[in-house]
């Protein structure tokens, strides 16, 4: 079987080292981005409990990529209040060499995002990994998605303004800003907004915390969940895998491990499209819960009163999935958060 994967983020690469080794699969990768200027974009914090599991399915140890490790987390929710979550196995981790390493001796072409129709006479099968633009399946309509920017810095010794991982939520949750250590002084400092008032607030930041910036990097976070995004296939030759079928967890804006787990469940099933969308269905069955939470908020509609069973069942499965999320989870913590 020929395959194509197009677009070599998280999930890409991922799917490039697990084909690979297939004996009846000869994959093909094609990244839009010039190979010197491939990058990861955005957000590089993930929970090594999880990911160290993934990255020994491709014969990596995820120890070798660990930038800093997370201790305590401070949730600014703008005002005199904060949260301080005890974290328990979130990193930041070198995403780029992560990638890089997954995908070394497979075949991609840089600098290339060929249209379906080129693909489509020499592939069996097309891989749609582009993220959120989702530019081999149908568009999608009344998606959810937020603007976000990242900054990597570099401080001087002794300069950076926290130690650990930082939130700041934005109001009734629109989204947040970040700050991400990334050990001997560098950080990635971000935000996304729906509200898309998240720009002056980076900029504030880094005027206040004097530093030199590295990079800067920026794109939308598809943040509806895959019920939200079907269909995941275009009816004949091409089928979704990540964030293009809208594995972001919302609660965080994470994609990182359930990008990777949407891969993972795409090598178990690729042989049954089908089976495939019933395996991501049921995987990701409570992000529409979560999506729905978020969603209330951003539109002003969440009661606490009203809504205070969907808030139960999200507490319960965080909190059964503590070394997935990295984090002890309180529902005190949950309920201060809710609302801001």
């Amino acid at each position: 079987m020929k395959v194509a994967v197009v677009g070599i983020g998280v999930a890409g690469a991922y799917l490039m080292n697990r084909l690979s080794d297939m004996r009846d699969v000869r994959v093909t990768g094609f990244e839009r981005m010039p190979e010197d200027q491939h990058d990861a974009v955005c957000a590089w914090a993930t929970c090594e409990n999880v990911m160290s599991g993934l990255a020994k399915n491709c014969g990596l140890n995820f120890d070798d990529y660990v930038l800093h490790q997370g201790r305590h987390m401070k949730v600014d929710l703008n005002s005199d209040d904060y949260v301080d979550l005890k974290l328990k196995g979130m990193v930041s981790y070198d995403k780029l060499k992560l990638i890089q390493d997954m995908i070394k001796g497979t075949e991609i072409k840089f600098g290339r995002a060929p249209r379906k129709e080129e693909l489509e006479p020499d592939f069996d099968l097309i891989i749609d990994a582009t993220g959120f633009h989702r530019n081999y399946l149908p568009r999608l309509e009344n998606e959810l998605w937020i603007p976000c920017v990242q900054y990597k810095v570099r401080y001087k010794p002794g300069r950076e303004p926290f130690d650990d991982f930082y939130l700041k939520a934005f109001p009734s949750m629109t989204g947040y800003f970040w700050y991400f250590p990334l050990g001997n002084g560098y950080a990635h400092i971000g935000a996304g907004d729906f509200a898309k008032a998240h720009n002056p607030l980076v900029q504030e930041f880094l005027k206040k915390h004097e530093c030199e910036t590295i990079k800067k990097v920026g794109r939308p976070v598809r943040i509806s969940p895959p019920a939200n995004c079907e269909p995941f296939t275009d009816g004949r030759k091409c089928v979704g895998v990540g964030e293009s079928i809208g594995t972001v967890f919302a609660l965080l804006g994470e994609g990182i491990i359930p990008s990777t787990w949407c891969a993972d469940l795409f090598v178990q099933n690729m042989d049954d499209l089908q089976a495939y969308r019933d395996a991501v269905m049921k995987k990701f069955q409570v992000y529409s819960l979560i999506f729905k939470f978020v969603q209330l908020k951003i539109q002003g509609k969440f009661n606490m009163v009203r809504h205070a069973g969907d808030m139960l069942k999200i507490y319960r499965h965080m909190k059964g999935e503590e070394d997935r999320y990295g984090m002890a989870v309180r529902m005190a913590d949950m309920l201060k958060v809710s609302q801001v």
